[in-house]
C-alpha cells in the first residue's frame, strides 16, 4: 500500500500543479450548472433530478480527458521504463493512478453541492434519500469511467488515441440501454444488464439494490485487471 500511496500523492499533485485539475473542475462544474439552471429557470423544474440526468453525460468526455494521459503521458515520455526499474508492482502502480483519477472526480462532484444549496435556499422540499443515492450512483459511474479510461490510456502512447478510445468505450455502456429494441428477445436481458443507465437508474432512484453494487465493482475490476494485463504485456514485450 505504501507505493500504491507515493503513486496515488504524485499523480495528485501533478494535477494540481498544473492547471488541467483547475480547468476539469471548472468547466466540470460550469457545464453542469448551466443546465442546472437552464431546467430551474426555464421549466420550473426546482430539483436535483435535472443534475442526476446531466452528470452522467458529462463524464463521457470530462472523465475520458483527465484519464487520458495517466500511463500513456508515461509511456510517450519514457518514464514508464524507470518506473519498470523500480520496486513497484503494477498492481499497485495502477491502483495509485486510478485512485487519484477517482479523487478528481469526486471533486468535481463536491463542486455540485451548491445547487442543493440553492434549493435549499429557495425552500425546495428535499428527498435526502434520493440525494444521497443519486450522489452514491454518480460515484459509482465516474469510477467505472475512470477504469475504463485508465485502460484505454494504457494501451497506447498516445493521449488523443487513448482519448478516442476511452469515449468510445463508455459510450458503449451508455448506450447499451437504446440498443434493446433492436436485439432479439432472448437477449434483451444480458444487454439490459450491461447497460449502464439501468443500474444508474435504479440507484437514482433511491434503490440501492446489491446487484447494481456488484455491477459496477465488476466492470470496475475488470478493467483495472485489464489495466494491469496490457502494461505486463508492454514491458515483457
Amino acid at each position: 500500500m505504501h507505493n500504491t500511496r507515493s503513486i496515488f500523492q504524485r499523480e495528485i499533485r501533478g494535477f494540481f500543479n498544473s492547471p488541467m485539475a483547475y480547468i476539469f473542475l471548472v468547466i466540470f462544474s460550469i457545464f453542469n450548472g448551466y443546465f442546472f439552471t437552464s431546467t430551474f429557470f426555464l421549466y420550473n423544474q426546482s430539483d436535483l433530478r435535472s443534475l442526476f440526468s446531466i452528470v452522467p453525460m458529462v463524464y463521457l468526455i470530462f472523465i475520458p480527458a483527465i484519464s487520458m494521459g495517466l500511463i500513456a503521458r508515461e509511456n510517450n515520455i519514457g518514464t514508464m521504463e524507470t518506473i519498470a526499474t523500480l520496486p513497484i508492482k503494477t498492481p499497485e502502480f495502477v491502483l495509485g493512478k486510478y485512485f487519484a483519477a477517482v479523487v478528481l472526480i469526486l471533486l468535481g462532484l463536491l463542486a455540485t453541492v451548491i445547487h442543493f444549496i440553492t434549493l435549499v435556499k429557495f425552500g425546495t422540499k428535499i428527498d435526502y434519500g434520493a440525494l444521497f443515492t443519486g450522489y452514491i450512483g454518480l460515484a459509482l459511474v465516474g469510477s467505472m469511467y475512470a477504469s475504463i479510461g485508465i485502460f484505454a490510456s494504457s494501451i497506447t502512447d498516445n493521449q488523443v488515441v487513448a482519448f478516442i478510445i476511452g469515449v468510445f468505450i463508455v459510450l458503449l455502456f451508455f448506450l447499451m440501454g437504446f440498443f434493446l429494441p433492436l436485439v432479439p428477445t432472448n437477449l434483451a436481458g444480458i444487454v439490459q444488464y450491461i447497460s449502464v443507465d439501468y443500474h444508474y437508474s435504479n440507484i437514482s432512484r433511491g434503490v440501492i439494490d446489491s446487484r447494481n453494487i456488484v455491477y459496477f465493482l465488476s466492470v470496475i475490476g475488470f478493467f483495472l485487471i485489464m489495466t494491469v494485463q496490457s502494461l505486463e504485456s508492454r514491458r515483457w514485450s
